[in-house]
């Protein structure tokens, strides 16, 4: 089932997918490496890191879907939309239902996406193509991208699985879609996962976090 050139090239809307950094409540899964108060710092820096990314990006919309109370620097030009409760294929479904035409949605563990990886979604799309789909190292996926953003497409997938990007790939498939697939990137779940994804991006917020917390655990 492919969408005409004219209507996949239609403005984009970008939607950010996050949290408040709080500790205890993001990145946990970085302790015991780093502590609670560690993690948020790391996670707020993969998020700032994400938006400064994406902010070239010629969006004709930009929605953070955001679970807290207090956005996070750089959000300034976006609307905040709550995240609904549930789980988080309810939470992305929603967030792509609150949308029209051709939308993509990322989330704040890349803090190593560039503009450049997400060009070919602002830009032209190959006739046909219905959807982009960016896999996550983990088995999940960083950025799903509909030109006809449709909740049913996401709602009852899996989530937080290894499995979770195949079935979610497959689900597009399913449902007739013509898929264009978006480089693999490592998401920082773990401290290993971190260490890896830092190492390539040494002039990021995130990779500053990373020298101050060294630094500072030097000096005890």
């Amino acid at each position: 089932m492919g969408t005409d050139t004219m209507s996949a090239n239609a403005m984009t809307t970008l939607i950010v997918l996050a949290k408040e950094c709080i500790p205890g409540k993001v990145k946990t899964r970085l302790y015991p490496a780093y502590t609670y108060d560690e993690a948020a710092l790391i996670a707020s820096a993969s998020l700032a890191d994400t938006l400064a990314a994406v902010a070239s990006l010629p969006a004709s919309r930009r929605i953070l879907c955001f679970d807290g109370t207090i956005p996070p620097a750089g959000s300034e030009e976006y609307e905040i939309v709550p995240q609904v409760t549930g789980g988080l294929d309810e939470r992305i479904a929603s967030a792509l239902e609150a949308c029209t035409g051709p939308t993509v949605l990322i989330g704040m563990d890349t803090p190593q996406i560039t503009a450049a990886l997400l060009n070919p979604i602002f830009g032209l799309w190959p006739d046909g193509v219905d959807a982009w789909f960016g896999a996550a190292a983990d088995g999940g996926f960083w950025a799903l991208a509909l030109a006809d953003p449709r909740g049913d497409l996401v709602r009852g997938v899996p989530m937080s699985r290894d499995d979770t990007g195949s079935i979610q790939r497959r689900r597009l498939i399913e449902a007739n879609l013509e898929v264009r697939d978006l480089p693999e990137l490592l998401d920082i779940d773990t401290a290993d996962d971190l260490e890896q994804v830092v190492a390539g991006i040494p002039g990021s917020s995130t990779a500053a976090i990373i020298r101050a917390i060294t630094a500072s655990r030097v000096r005890r």
